[in-house]
């Protein structure tokens, strides 16, 4: 939303003249003599009031058609942790069993009331409930490897098995007895250059890689949970570092294609279009119609563009690169000026691979 209230406007410049860091995420500063946009405590020389405009989100300043500044890369710093979210993910990661207070959190020198206010803004719920998630993960694959429930409650620190029982069936669905047949589908949120995403991973590879502002998003859970018969919880494995580390080297310029594993799940048709544009090389692009063309169905270029807009891997499955008859960017999900960036992007560095081969 563009900011038009005045005072508003002046309380957010006097944040970037100042570079009060308690702003960032809340709006972003675009400068319309350089056409970049920045996070507040942006280093770079503070542009004059009357040539600046304010935006609450880094996809409009892109719909604007603003450039993410250099300096601060303002999509990748706005959604990344400070320094005290940091502190606080350390002390669960540290003991996932201990139940991380608000007493704790000062006593580590952690504002509560930050931590609060930060994962109800960007997980959509509380810190203790993100805790929850994070123990009640811990659990169902303790049982998963055939640890009794009355272990693995008390191990976890809850004080009752009807607590363990209520937390637990609340997360995921179902009774700890009745869930070993479920599998698990672990999720990480992954900062970009375009914004937060989204990353799931089952045991065998990736299976969903979004943006987090994707429209209909909640509905590609429940589908990934049904089509998988697994539940999704906060969490980490070997598929998610290696994409990090993927998507980091993809962002810096430095890859060109993708080696981490794909878990995925549709009709015959769509698997057999996902993986034809994966053929599709980098800093290319393929028309809807040579697509079809090449699957065989000719005449069916909505078939196509169906089985495209159902894809649940952006940017690894890069359907990105098709486009329409004459070049025209049409449909997609993460919205067209992120896939005009992505097509830029690997356009400006095609030159740094050889027989498109990683460097």
């Amino acid at each position: 939303m563009l900011i038009t209230n005045k005072n508003d406007f002046n309380k957010y410049y006097d944040a970037v003249v100042n570079k009060n860091s308690e702003f960032i995420g809340i709006f972003f500063t675009c400068v319309k003599t350089t056409g970049i946009f920045c996070i507040p405590t942006c280093s770079a020389r503070k542009p004059k009031a009357k040539n600046v405009e304010f935006y609450t989100t880094s996809n409009e300043c892109l719909q604007q058609g603003y450039r993410p500044c250099k300096i601060c890369k303002p999509t990748n710093n706005a959604y990344e942790p400070p320094a005290e979210i940091k502190a606080a993910l350390t002390l669960i990661n540290k003991n996932p069993y201990q139940k991380v207070t608000d007493y704790i959190l000062k006593q580590n020198g952690i504002q509560p009331e930050k931590i609060r206010r930060w994962f109800k803004k960007n997980h959509g719920m509380t810190f203790q409930a993100y805790q929850r998630m994070v123990r009640i993960n811990s659990a169902f694959q303790e049982l998963k490897q055939g640890k009794d429930v009355t272990d693995s409650a008390f191990d976890q620190g809850y004080e009752s098995l009807s607590g363990f029982g209520y937390s637990f069936k609340n997360i995921v669905g179902s009774s700890p007895k009745n869930s070993s047949d479920k599998n698990i589908i672990v999720i990480n949120r992954i900062t970009t250059p375009l914004g937060p995403m989204f990353a799931c991973a089952t045991d065998r590879g990736i299976c969903l890689l979004e943006f987090t502002d994707r429209r209909m998003l909640e509905t590609e859970f429940h589908d990934l949970q049904k089509r998988y018969n697994a539940i999704i919880l906060t969490g980490n494995n070997p598929h998610l570092k290696q994409l990090n580390r993927e998507l980091d080297e993809y962002f810096d310029g430095k890859r060109d294609t993708f080696s981490v594993q794909l878990d995925i799940k549709g009709t015959g048709f769509q698997i057999k279009a996902w993986q034809e544009l994966q053929n599709i090389l980098y800093g290319e692009t393929r028309s809807y119609q040579q697509q079809a063309d090449i699957l065989g169905i000719p005449n069916t270029v909505r078939a196509v563009a169906t089985a495209n807009g159902k894809n649940r891997i952006a940017i690894i499955v890069p359907c990105h690169r098709l486009t329409g008859k004459n070049g025209e960017l049409k449909g997609y999900g993460g919205g067209i000026e992120r896939k005009q960036w992505l097509l830029n992007h690997e356009a400006n560095n095609r030159d740094n691979f050889t027989n498109n081969q990683n460097i």
